[in-house]
């Protein structure tokens, strides 16, 4: 039974179209995987929120700064008495606040979250911060060549790493429970249970879309129309402007959205995903493990969602004993080649100075788009982790982690040139980095969605191995030709 106030939030959510009609209402709901103009009712309702867009100041000033910007969206909806008007959402928050008048409001309850976010947040920035300080101390011993202190102090590092990892999983777990998820048939689930055996990604239920059906469901609402715009600022990747429509996520709608559109007429099911082929492992021993990862599969299942499909998840069920610091180094899902796996603490330690120290190689190989016109040359750039940052916002004098890649060119052709990188530092995206940034190669590298332009794939491929065995003292090898 609603109640006045549900009735009031309705009346300030919901705005009825005026004047005459555009055209023919939709018959049924389009496939919102698919990606094309809205048709003329969703138009009208876009401009009418992005025309209410322009005339806030405080919107305004915050969606246009630098990689600020932001997806909305639009439900053209029926009302049971048979006018029709629009409801309208914005992805995530918007001003740093997650409920803004005009606005259907978020899939959880702000209250009961408030009630344990704030005190598990401030509990992962603890941990943070033990964490950084450790990563010094050891550096420190390391420089020092004070082995016992450091495998002591490294001890301390992986149980640190281990319980913040434990914490932040139990977190995400308990916030996702708290996002409860209807359909057109009247049933709910809850968002934990929707991405069942695995725990769904970060952001996903926080779309503009999945709160746009849940609200048009919960008020009665027959959803006649889905548009979703990005407004304001271009992102960082530069993969979308301003006023642009775009198709729904298949990452995180991609398993929201077909519950919810359980019971609607819908033009189409949503894509599926391609299937990824497993890691290759080349070699084992009761120390070691050295892998060949395939292009498009992620090296780890990333921090909030443990069991996602990436080489750790699939390795797993073989080698139990395997977690995310077992992994000397990361590749970009994008990318592909090899890797080594340090099966017990003391091992993984052993190699990695191997890698601090010059003596064991990691060669990768790499088309960039562009002619380099020096035969080789040393990169040294200082960067930080800047999720989505422009590649010149990576590089930070002050604040950045010294990373440096030797180089030379292996081919050239008229529009782009093959080079072999040899890094000596492995912080996720160095090598794409080192290759876009002015202070390096200047050219991206082929493929590059992020630092350059989309293609088949991201050419870039970790093609040799090579290290002392830190146990047996044998000198191992291992080579994976590059697949492009």
């Amino acid at each position: 039974m609603k109640t006045r106030t549900d009735e009031v939030d309705l009346i300030q959510t919901l705005t009825f179209f005026e004047g005459p009609p555009p055209g023919d209402l939709p018959t049924r709901l389009a496939n919102p995987f698919q990606a094309k103009l809205p048709g003329p009712w969703g138009l009208r309702a876009a401009e009418a929120l992005q025309q209410r867009l322009r005339q806030q100041p405080a919107y305004t000033e915050a969606l246009w700064r630098r990689g600020c910007g932001k997806m909305f969206g639009v439900l053209v909806v029926a009302a049971p008495d048979g006018r029709v008007g629009f409801l309208s959402a914005f992805s995530g928050m918007l001003s740093g606040v997650w409920t803004v008048e005009g606005f259907v409001p978020p899939l959880f309850d702000l209250v009961a979250r408030d009630a344990f976010w704030p005190e598990g947040e401030a509990e992962l920035a603890a941990m943070e911060h033990q964490h950084a300080a450790l990563c010094r101390e050891a550096e420190a011993l390391r420089a020092q060549g004070h082995a016992p202190s450091l495998r002591e102090v490294e001890a301390r590092l992986a149980e640190v790493e281990h319980v913040r990892a434990e914490r932040s999983r139990a977190l995400w777990r308990q916030v996702t429970q708290g996002y409860v998820i209807p359909n057109a048939r009247g049933e709910t689930q809850t968002l934990a249970s929707l991405f069942l055996p695995k725990p769904p990604p970060g952001g996903a239920g926080d779309c503009a879309a999945p709160k746009l059906l849940a609200y048009a469901f919960r008020n009665g609402l027959t959803p006649l129309e889905l548009a979703e715009f990005w407004w304001a600022a271009p992102p960082l990747d530069g993969r979308r402007e301003a006023g642009g429509y775009y198709p729904a996520c298949d990452n995180k709608c991609g398993t929201v959205l077909p519950f919810m559109l359980q019971g609607l007429d819908v033009e189409l099911p949503p894509p599926t995903a391609p299937v990824v082929p497993g890691p290759r492992v080349l070699h084992e021993d009761p120390w070691l493990l050295v892998f060949d990862k395939p292009e498009g599969l992620p090296t780890l299942p990333g921090r909030h969602a443990p069991t996602r499909d990436s080489v750790l998840v699939r390795l797993q069920p073989r080698f139990p004993e395997l977690v995310p610091a077992s992994f000397l180094h990361d590749l970009d899902p994008e990318s592909s080649g090899l890797l080594v796996i340090a099966r017990d603490a003391a091992t993984r330690a052993a190699v990695q100075r191997q890698f601090s120290q010059g003596e064991a190689e990691h060669r990768h190989v790499a088309w960039v788009d562009g002619r380099v016109d020096k035969d080789s040359g040393l990169i040294d750039l200082p960067l930080r982790p800047v999720a989505h940052a422009s590649v010149e916002d990576c590089v930070d004098a002050r604040h950045g982690k010294r990373t440096r890649s030797a180089w030379k060119v292996l081919q050239r052709e008229a529009a782009r040139t093959r080079v072999e990188f040899v890094p000596t530092t492995h912080p996720p995206h160095t090598l794409r980095i080192h290759a876009a940034h002015r202070l390096g190669l200047g050219v991206p590298i082929a493929g590059d969605a992020r630092f350059g332009r989309e293609d088949v794939r991201l050419m870039l491929h970790a093609d040799a191995l090579a290290f002392v065995h830190p146990r047996t003292g044998a000198r191992l090898s291992f080579t994976s030709p590059a697949p492009f």
